[in-house]
């Protein structure tokens, strides 16, 4: 073979080197979003019925043994708004707390981890598709607690902005301590943490709380949803401060789901 010849040998071995190197074009984060959407969807629809009961009949019970002790006014605002967004508090931490750390556990992540698909889009497709069963069951229940304590009801349209902002921040804080967690149980015990907070911090009065109380319900995520809730009760409520307590609760979850993402990665590569 001539020096010529061993040249092109060379080159058209390298060049079909680099052909079988070839790599398909990374998925796009929105198609992957709406993949994983619908598939995370599709498996907890047969979850959906049971779930919509459990965390719309705890809300309304709650109203209900609140309905002896708080009579009407600003108290009664604040039992409503927080048993409403308890609804989701139930959905999006606990149970996506439970849902991830039992992935993780049971070597689920490692069927993601293969995927062609951003971390992101794994995430934020479970959390949006844990979320959206959320929404039936808050309208229900503030329907009845405004039925309950006289309250009007032609702010429950807020409620389209308050689920999703409430439920994105509540969310990546449930997957964040699912993917976190050391252990399956550790994960399933800090979903119920976060939810009792949710409940005791939410749902009881802001009045009749010690300070140092309501300095803890000013860390939780939820609470601005709560507080934009309620505020829509008033008969002319500030919509400035309304706003921006949405923007708070939408800034806590943007927060909440980049460090979830991150322990995605992190407990995806482990």
């Amino acid at each position: 073979m001539t020096t010529t010849d061993a040249a092109a040998a060379t080159g058209d071995a390298a060049t079909g080197a680099a052909g079988a190197c070839a790599l398909a074009p990374r998925a796009r984060f929105l198609p992957s979003l709406a993949a994983v959407y619908r598939a995370q969807l599709s498996r907890a629809r047969v979850a959906r019925i049971p779930l919509l009961f459990v965390a719309t009949f705890q809300s309304v019970g709650i109203m209900v043994l609140m309905r002896g002790v708080v009579d009407g006014g600003t108290e009664a605002q604040a039992v409503v708004a927080g048993s409403s967004v308890l609804v989701v508090a139930f959905v999006a931490l606990n149970l996506l707390a439970q849902y991830f750390g039992q992935l993780r556990a049971g070597g689920g992540l490692d069927h993601y981890a293969t995927l062609p698909v951003p971390p992101a889009s794994v995430v934020l497709g479970a959390a949006a598709a844990y979320a959206s069963f959320t929404l039936p069951g808050t309208l229900v229940t503030a329907v009845f607690g405004c039925l309950l304590f006289g309250l009007p009801m032609g702010g429950l349209w807020i409620l389209a902005a308050v689920v999703p902002l409430a439920g994105a921040a509540l969310a990546g804080l449930g997957a964040a301590l699912g993917l976190l967690a050391p252990r399956q149980e550790l994960a399933t015990l800090a979903g119920q943490l976060g939810m009792s907070a949710a409940l005791l911090l939410g749902v009881l009065p802001p009045e009749r709380m010690p300070e140092v109380i309501v300095w803890a319900r000013d860390l939780l995520p939820s609470t601005y949803g709560v507080e934009a809730f309620a505020r829509t009760f008033a008969p002319h409520p500030d919509w400035a401060v309304v706003v921006a307590d949405l923007a708070v609760c939408g800034a806590v979850g943007v927060l909440s789901l980049s460090v979830a993402t991150w322990a995605y990665r992190r407990a995806a590569v482990r």
